[in-house]
């Protein structure tokens, strides 16, 4: 091992405390450069970290501390390995938690028909009406709101100690990212992997924009089973129906294949409207639920659209993109009876056609209460509906099995931690109904790179699509032209108008890997970074992050965008609960951090594996505050010992050798754990065995380490090499403590140190017996329990402990027997051999 860096010894301090250390050592390192990426290095060399972007919508939380803290321990074990580590931060700033965040602080919306005000300013408290401002006023406040939440979640990080590369941050809708993220498009676009369609979408009433499968959950709410009779040729069709209110838009009826009481029928009429409808088999019909046959309408829910798509029905739109009925009726329907529904609510024109069916005898019986799961977008309040768009997408496996598969093989060729988890990857892939939606009605977020040449109509001509030129990326179609038009064309026949709509947020983040290595802006960087080696993330965005990461770079590239993938776990409440902003049990990092200390909190989140969940808890902190305190003053009774100045020094006597046997085993546990990314593992280890280092072997050796000759020094030679190979083993999870006594005595950075190997122990005392340092242990905690017992202090004397126990066990507890006298205050030790099947030490006092 070599030291590095230039910060000199600092010298034993008087009185060694953990308060101040993160504000100390956070400047160091910043002013050091210590986690500065060595971009000289060869790619062989490097260690490259793929690191979520917190989205910039509010507080870090202990879900983050836990999971980040995580990746950080994998940062700091592979560059203490030797590589060079790229581990880079961003923040996801783009897309609709933002949007919402700035509605809310300045109380403004967003109205794309406004002139842009150059010198407008939000109020100084937000009004109860909201403002309506430009897009491009709103676009800034975005920005401006951003800017200063990212200031808050890097202090911190830097407080926590993420042994980031600063100086490598960046935002996903910086320009950086918005010019990856629409020069992957045009190359989407280019191959027939990008295509734009109008189709009936996933619609989100309450934000106004289009909605991906990845961002649905489903929420308990509850409804009703509605019958009504239908009219057929030969008598009434019952159907039931949690939708009544979108009769008007019904275009079938279906039922399943095998059931006979349909058998036959091929169209009915519908009750009030009088439409006549077609009625189809179908496998996805149930004959057990309800009547067993079922209204097919556009659009009630995702079931609806298989049915239109497979069985190629008419279209009869009801709905509006805010959620109300439309003005004009749907073809088929007649005026008069559609005219009262124009403009209604779904809950409106829900109650107005039970009224009316209930009138005419076509709504049977009472409803049927039930909770059923509803569709919602997975930041909204409200149910999605279904609404005919036109919207982008990128091909995705939904619909084609050969690249359906290819994704499947991609995961299977991923390296998973823990590996149960590349099943929610294939259950995903394989439960794909549609290609990806990626644009969205919003306005802060990546722009559409693309125009439209208008008709002599204006009518925009979907065909034939206006592209810019790489080199002007990225652009703003909306404030720019395409190449060969000007701004008197905009919006006029003949002219070009823009695609108005931004970029799902995720088909940024799904290109972070390229973000960050430098992709057709840095090939140097990009050639030692990527593929990257690591994607640390949590697993419920298995299905978002993850997938999509994958899915962009297996077109792009044709290759996995990272090797390995880790998954971390939930952080749950004391009732265990998942914490969640939305269940409102949370806890916020800042003052845990302050209060019990940086390293406390990491102690607390690294006993939590990969992929398990882990309880919120208090007391587990303030273990990890009582480990590092103890880490302090240990290390500072070590070096007043001498030990300072006896590294290297070789090691002779039996328990020290002993030592330093055991606690070899103890940097082959920790450095297989890490490499299987078990970082709780090697931690326990390292914990387990620096009690025993403090409580049995310090106690043990302090007196002779004292004294002077070839003993003294094998034993403060051993305590500097066991003490160098704990600070070492506890840098990645305890940074500020460790750093803290590695300035006490060596050179530069235990972070750039090297990691600790077996060899280095071995070179300096050879092979040792480990179990020595059991046995030895036993026998002082047995003189102590004998002490207890009588109440006697632990430097009361013992004129006569007898050992008794195998003629084995005695002859190699006699190896340790000055040091156990010593720390047990023993006058004399009588050895009895043959008395007891295991070791006894009886003591006279």
């Amino acid at each position: 091992m070599t030291d590095t860096g230039t910060t000199g010894r600092a010298g034993l301090p008087e009185r060694p405390s953990l308060d101040g250390l993160e504000d100390k050592w956070a400047r160091t390192w910043q002013e050091e450069g210590t986690y500065a990426f060595d971009r000289s290095k060869e790619r062989s060399d490097v260690y490259a970290i793929d690191t979520p972007p917190p989205t910039v919508s509010g507080e870090l939380h202990m879900g983050h501390v836990f999971s980040y803290t995580h990746t950080d321990t994998v940062a700091r074990f592979q560059r203490m390995r030797g590589k060079t580590v790229f581990y880079p931060m961003g923040w996801d700033d783009n897309g609709l938690p933002t949007e919402r965040r700035v509605q809310i602080v300045y109380g403004v919306r967003c109205d794309p028909a406004l002139p842009y005000d150059p010198d407008w300013q939000p109020p100084a408290e937000p009004p109860k009406q909201a403002l309506a401002i430009s897009r491009r006023n709103f676009v800034e406040l975005c920005g401006r709101l951003t800017v200063e939440d990212e200031k808050a979640f890097e202090a911190l990080w830097r407080h926590l100690g993420l042994s980031v590369d600063w100086d490598m941050t960046y935002t996903t809708i910086g320009r950086r990212s918005q010019a990856v993220s629409q020069r992957a498009f045009l190359d989407n676009l280019a191959r027939g992997e990008a295509y734009t369609a109008e189709a009936p979408t996933l619609w989100d009433i309450g934000f106004r924009t289009a909605v991906a499968q990845a961002e649905l959950e489903d929420r308990d709410k509850p409804g009703a089973y509605h019958r009504l009779r239908f009219h057929g040729p030969d008598g009434p069709i019952e159907v039931d129906t949690t939708r009544p209110e979108l009769l008007p838009a019904c275009v079938a009826l279906v039922f399943h294949p095998g059931d006979e009481r349909y058998a036959g029928l091929t169209s009915v009429r519908t009750p009030y409207f009088d439409v006549e409808v077609p009625v189809y088999a179908h496998p996805m019909a149930s004959a057990d639920k309800g009547t067993g046959i079922a209204m097919v309408c556009t659009f009630g829910d995702l079931t609806d659209v298989t049915w239109w798509r497979d069985l190629q029905l008419e279209t009869r739109v009801v709905l509006g993109r805010d959620g109300r009925f439309l003005p004009d009726r749907p073809a088929g329907v007649s005026e008069a009876a559609y005219r009262d529904f124009a403009g209604l609510t779904v809950n409106a024109a829900r109650r107005e056609i039970v009224r009316i069916l209930t009138e005419t005898g076509d709504l049977l019986g009472e409803p049927t209460p039930i909770v059923h799961p509803v569709k919602f977008y997975e930041r909204g309040d409200s149910p999605l509906e279904i609404v005919t768009s036109r919207q982008w997408f990128f091909r995705n496996g939904g619909r084609e099995p050969e690249l359906r598969e290819q994704l499947i093989a991609r995961g299977r060729e991923l390296k998973w931690f823990p590996d149960h988890m590349r099943h929610r990857y294939e259950h995903w892939v394989n439960g794909l109904t549609g290609d990806w939606l990626v644009s969205r009605q919003r306005f802060f977020g990546v722009p559409i790179p693309v125009w439209y040449r208008l008709d002599n109509a204006g009518e925009p001509d979907y065909a034939k699509l206006l592209i810019p030129d790489e080199s002007a990326l990225p652009v703003d179609p909306s404030s720019e032209c395409p190449p060969g038009f000007d701004e008197s064309q905009r919006d006029v026949p003949g002219g070009f108008t823009a695609d108005p709509d931004v970029m799902d947020t995720w088909a940024t983040s799904s290109l972070t890997p390229q973000v960050v290595g430098g992709w057709h802006g840095d090939d140097d960087l990009y050639q030692r970074v990527f593929p990257m080696d690591l994607r640390p993330q949590g697993q419920e965005i298995i299905r978002t992050w993850l997938f999509s990461t994958v899915l962009r770079s297996h077109l792009e590239s044709d290759v996995l965008p990272w090797s390995t993938a880790v998954l971390s776990g939930w952080i749950l409440d004391p009732d265990r609960k998942k914490m969640s902003k939305s269940k409102g049990n949370v806890v916020t990092p800042m003052d845990l951090l302050v209060q019990n200390g940086s390293d406390a909190v990491r102690y607390w989140a690294a006993n939590g594996r990969p992929g398990a969940d882990l309880a919120f808890d208090p007391a587990q902190i303030k273990v990890g505050r009582r480990l590092a305190t103890k880490l302090l003053n240990a290390s500072k009774f070590a070096l007043g010992l001498g030990a300072g100045e006896a590294l290297r020094q070789p090691v002779t006597e039996p328990l020290d050798r002993a030592m330093l046997a055991r606690l070899a085993t103890v940097v082959t546990t920790a450095t297989e754990a890490f490499d299987r990314y078990d970082h709780t593992d090697a931690l326990q280890a390292t914990e387990a065995f620096f009690w025993t280092f403090c409580d049995d072997y310090i106690e043990l050796v302090k007196e002779r380490a004292y004294a002077s000759g070839p003993a003294a020094d094998s034993a403060r030679a051993a305590l500097a090499a066991g003490l160098s190979v704990l600070l070492r083993l506890f840098a990645p999870f305890l940074p500020y403590v460790t750093e803290e006594v590695w300035s006490w005595w060596r050179y530069g950075s235990v972070h750039k140190s090297t990691w600790p190997t077996v060899y280095e122990l071995t070179r300096v005392a050879g092979e040792g017996d480990a179990g020595l340092l059991d046995l030895a242990g036993e026998a002082l905690r047995q003189v102590r329990r004998a002490k207890s017992d009588r109440k006697l202090s632990m430097k009361a004397e013992v004129p006569l402990a007898e050992a008794l126990g195998p003629a084995e066990l005695l002859d190699r507890l006699a190896l340790v027997e000055s040091d156990l006298k010593s720390a047990g205050r023993i006058a004399k030790l009588d050895t009895l051999p043959g008395r007891t099947p295991e070791l006894v030490i009886a003591c006279a006092f």
